[in-house]
């Protein structure tokens, strides 16, 4: 069974950076493309980002477009997003999950959740001074 877990989250003051990590399993993971959501209180559940199965397209969120960097590292299994320059706005907890069907080294958010499963448990992420 695939699965994730994601760690790294904390509290943080505006402007600081993070790490967060997704640790992956039961699956072959240079075949799937991987996807970073977030979601806060009240709201849904949003794409903050994806990265393809070799890691060589990365696609973001405007949001966040300037500010976040997706990695991953195929042997160890583990995806990574680097979240630098937080703003309050940020704050939510923060989900990987694997595309859906997607085409070979490629992925996409334009389907929002629907287009991932396989959801880790989050890791919460607080902004605030």
């Amino acid at each position: 069974q695939l699965q994730f877990v994601e760690s790294g989250g904390g509290l943080v003051q505006p402007g600081e950076s993070l790490k967060l990590s997704c640790a992956a399993s039961g699956f072959t993971l240079d075949l799937i493309s991987i996807g970073w959501f977030r979601q806060a209180p009240g709201k849904e559940r949003e794409g903050v980002g994806c990265i393809s199965s070799s890691g060589k397209m990365t696609k973001y969120a405007n949001s966040v477009k300037g500010r976040f960097t997706l990695s991953r590292d195929n042997v160890e299994n583990t995806m990574y997003l680097q979240m630098n320059g937080l703003k309050p706005e940020d704050t939510a907890v923060y989900y990987c999950a694997a595309e859906r069907n997607s085409f070979p080294d490629f992925c996409t958010l334009q389907f929002n959740t629907r287009g991932f499963g396989y959801w880790g448990q989050g890791t919460q992420v607080t902004v605030s001074s």
